[in-house]
């Protein structure tokens, strides 16, 4: 489980690479949190939006839904450089409030059903707000939303 997540807009994916070696930094508008595992975050809202459903889909499922694609080749150290689906950039864009509550409350029961008291003490609602508000910037002004993680 990834302890340092930061979600980070970047012009491209050369930009968000540069980032591998200490994180976005300052320059970058972003949004942190703890202890999530952001590739299986990644995945869960792309899901949510693209097959809609009243109940969260099974782990099997989830586990086989494609992963979001790396920026750099990963290596032995623990880092991770993610860029989120377009797709799934715009979805968070365009989401309702309701919308984002309602996947908040799906991505929370999942934490606690695998992490449990281990799980993020981060408020995931004002999380996901975040990223929807970084995946608005992205959308108005060209960029891609990335996740960085260590």
């Amino acid at each position: 489980m990834a302890r340092d997540i930061v979600f980070f807009l970047a012009p491209d994916d050369e930009a968000a690479a540069a980032t591998y070696l200490r994180g976005p930094g300052p320059d970058f508008e972003s949004v942190t949190c703890r202890f999530i595992e952001p590739d299986s975050a990644i995945a869960e809202w792309d899901m949510f939006f693209e097959e809609p459903s009243a109940e969260a889909p099974p782990l099997e499922r989830l586990h086989r839904w494609a992963p979001p694609e790396y920026v750099t080749a990963p290596l032995n150290d623990g880092v991770e450089v993610f860029a989120l689906p377009q797709r799934l950039t715009l979805a968070l864009a365009h989401a309702s409030s309701a919308e984002l509550d309602e996947l908040a409350a799906r991505w929370g029961e999942r934490l606690w059903s695998e992490d449990g008291d281990e799980m993020t003490d981060d408020d995931l609602p004002a999380v996901l707000r975040g990223v929807a508000r970084l995946a608005v910037s992205a959308a108005s002004k060209g960029e891609g939303l990335y996740s960085w993680s260590f």
